[in-house]
């Protein structure tokens, strides 16, 4: 099977790592995104991995409940770290080599990130996860994905969550909601869709960055979505 994409970003939510137990990192689903990760990789695909961290922490309800939000935006950053650590180990447990760098100095935790260094560890082989969100207060790290895919020069962001795609209404909530094959940019803007936030949109919108959003929960999907399979959303 030949892969559509050889080089690409893929964003994770911390939230989806909670699994079924609500909180923390489930293992069981922790491991199960490493092995579709660790296939694709095999395959000779370069990955490069930015994931959340709302499983642990969320600055913006953090400065809800009164948290400066600047250092409520810094605890965030830290569950990133967090997560990401976890999921290298999960990788390397897999038999993938992997690497977390991270966006602001925490050495030996991981090696700070620079666009030089990524790419030079993903020719070699190893999955690369970028930490720690963009380094700034005020930026999601939906944004951060945007960053990185775009610094990186990935041929596609991949958006993998709990949902198939992007709807015209939330699924969980709508049950007349109907799905998208592919949207523009613009149409999320005018139908006011909020798959990522604007900052994010608006920088893949600029730097022609296209976005698949697809359900990462099914095992197989990562796979599909390289392989070029319909299956989710295609933004453009």
């Amino acid at each position: 099977m030949e892969n559509k994409y050889s080089k690409i970003l893929l964003k994770l939510s911390g939230e989806s790592l909670m699994g079924a137990q609500g909180y923390g990192i489930d293992t069981e689903r922790l491991n199960m995104y490493a092995a579709q990760i660790r296939t694709i990789a095999q395959a000779g695909v370069k990955v490069a991995i930015v994931i959340g961290g709302g499983n642990i922490f969320r600055g913006l309800s953090g400065a809800a409940k009164g948290f400066d939000r600047v250092k409520g935006d810094q605890m965030g950053m830290l569950a990133t770290v967090i997560n990401s650590l976890a999921l290298s180990s999960a990788l390397e447990s897999e038999g993938q080599p992997a690497a977390v760098l991270t966006s602001i100095g925490m050495f030996p935790i991981g090696e700070q990130y620079s666009t030089a260094r990524a790419n030079e560890l993903l020719d070699q082989g190893r999955v690369v996860i970028v930490a720690g969100g963009t380094g700034n207060p005020f930026f999601t790290t939906d944004t951060a994905s945007a960053l990185r895919a775009v610094e990186l020069r990935t041929e596609v962001m991949l958006k993998g969550t709990r949902v198939d795609g992007i709807y015209t209404a939330d699924p969980e909530k709508d049950p007349t909601a109907s799905k998208f094959d592919k949207i523009t940019y613009d149409e999320i803007y005018n139908r006011g869709l909020r798959i990522m936030d604007l900052t994010a949109t608006t920088l893949c919108k600029e730097n022609g960055m296209r976005i698949v959003v697809f359900d990462m929960d099914t095992p197989g999907n990562l796979l599909k979505v390289i392989a070029g399979e319909p299956i989710g959303t295609l933004v453009y």
